[in-house]
C-alpha cells in the first residue's frame, strides 16, 4: 500500500535541502544544495546536468547562509536518524562558489553526529580560504579526471585562469593539511581517458597527491553532451590495474528517493531532479510509495506539464532533469562565454 504523504509541519516548500537519495559512495546522502543551477566554473562533458552557460568563478553568497542552514536544521528533524547516512554538500554546481560554506559545514556538524561530505570539482583548493572552509568536513571527494593539461582541458572545460597546475598544486596542498578521508573521483570516458597512457600520467599525479581513496566512476546519468560513452570493461579494467590498490570501480546505487516534506510528491521529485536526474523508472517507483498505482500515468503527465522539468534521451534511457539544465540534442559547438 502505499504511504501517506507526510506534510511539512510549516509546509514550507524546500529548497535547498534534498533527499536523502541513494549515493553510490555515501549510502542514503541527505543533500545540502548552496547555489543556483549550474553555477559553475567548469563544464565537464560528462556533468549529469547539463552544459554551464556561461561559466561562473566568482566566490559569494548565492543564498543567505542562514536560510541553508534553517533547511537543514527542519530536515534533520523531521526525517529519521536512519534515514540519513551522511549529510552531503553538493548540487547544481560547485559547492565552493558559495562563500559560507565554511561556516555552514560547521554548523551542520553542530546539529548532527552524521558524518558530513562535501562533493567538490577541486577547483578552488588552491585557495587557502577554502582549503581551511573543507577542512571540518568528514570527507571530502573533489574530481581529478585528467593527468596532462591538454586532456583536463578537453574534459572539464573549466574557467580559463583555473590551470591544471593550480587543480593540482591545490589537492597537494589540502591533502597536507586535511585530516579527513580525501577521496578522489576520477569519471572515466571512453576514448578521453581510458587508454593506457592516459592512466598512466593520471596515476602518476595522483601519487603525488595521496588520496585515501580513488573512486572510479562511468557516467550512467544523462551527460551533457551526446557523444561522451562510458569506459567499457576493458577500459575499466586497464583504469584498476594502472592506478593501484587504491582505486575501486563504484557502482550506481539503487535505493530510496525521499518524496517526503511535501505537499505533492511531484514537488520532491523536482527537488532532486534540479540536482540528480532520476530515470523514468526509479521517478515511478519513488512515486509509487506515495500514491496508487493507477495515478502513475497522470502524475508524469503532470510532471511533464509543470513546464519544470524535461526529458533527456541518453543510451536508449529516458531521463528526467530540470527544464532549465541545457543538453545540446546533438554534437552542436561549446561557444558559451565565462562570467566573473
Amino acid at each position: 500500500m502505499p504511504r501517506q504523504q507526510a506534510l511539512s509541519p510549516s509546509h514550507v516548500p524546500w529548497r535547498y535541502v534534498f533527499g536523502p537519495v541513494p549515493s553510490r559512495r555515501l549510502g542514503q546522502s541527505l543533500g545540502i544544495d548552496t547555489i543556483p543551477l549550474k553555477t559553475c566554473n567548469w563544464n565537464c562533458v560528462y556533468c549529469q546536468l547539463g552544459r554551464s552557460e556561461p561559466l561562473i568563478h566568482q566566490r559569494r553568497e548565492y543564498i543567505p547562509r542562514e536560510a541553508i542552514l534553517t533547511e537543514v536544521k527542519r530536515a534533520l528533524a523531521e526525517r529519521p536518524p536512519e534515514a540519513i547516512d551522511w549529510v552531503t554538500f553538493v548540487g547544481s554546481g560547485e559547492p565552493t562558489l558559495h562563500s559560507g560554506i565554511g561556516w555552514l559545514i560547521r554548523e551542520v556538524k553542530k546539529l548532527t553526529d552524521k558524518p558530513v561530505a562535501v562533493i567538490t570539482n577541486g577547483s578552488l583548493l588552491y585557495l587557502p580560504e577554502v582549503r581551511e572552509a573543507l577542512a571540518p568536513a568528514d570527507a571530502v571527494l573533489p574530481t581529478l579526471d585528467a593527468g596532462n593539461p591538454d586532456l583536463y582541458r578537453k574534459i572539464n572545460r573549466p574557467w580559463p585562469e583555473l590551470t591544471f597546475e593550480r587543480l593540482t598544486s591545490g589537492l597537494r596542498a589540502f591533502r597536507a593539511m586535511y585530516a579527513g578521508k580525501l577521496w578522489i573521483e576520477v569519471m572515466l570516458v571512453q576514448g578521453l581517458n581510458d587508454s593506457e597512457a592516459a592512466l598512466r600520467e593520471l596515476a602518476a599525479v595522483l601519487q603525488r597527491i595521496g588520496p585515501d581513496q580513488v573512486h572510479l566512476l562511468l557516467p550512467d546519468r544523462p551527460p551533457a553532451e551526446v557523444w561522451v560513452k562510458p569506459a567499457d570493461e576493458e577500459g575499466v579494467l586497464r583504469a584498476i590495474a594502472i592506478l593501484g590498490d587504491v582505486a575501486e570501480i563504484v557502482h550506481p546505487r539503487e535505493g530510496a528517493f525521499d518524496l517526503s516534506g511535501f505537499d505533492d510528491p511531484i514537488d520532491g521529485v523536482i527537488a532532486i531532479i534540479t540536482r540528480h536526474p532520476m530515470r523514468e523508472d526509479q521517478i515511478c517507483r519513488a512515486l509509487a510509495a506515495w500514491m496508487p498505482q493507477e495515478a502513475l500515468d497522470s502524475s508524469l503527465a503532470r510532471l511533464e506539464a509543470s513546464g519544470r522539468a524535461q526529458v533527456v534521451e541518453r543510451y536508449g534511457v529516458r531521463f528526467w532533469s530540470a527544464a532549465p539544465a541545457h543538453y545540446p540534442s546533438s554534437q552542436q559547438s561549446f561557444r558559451t562565454q565565462p562570467k566573473p
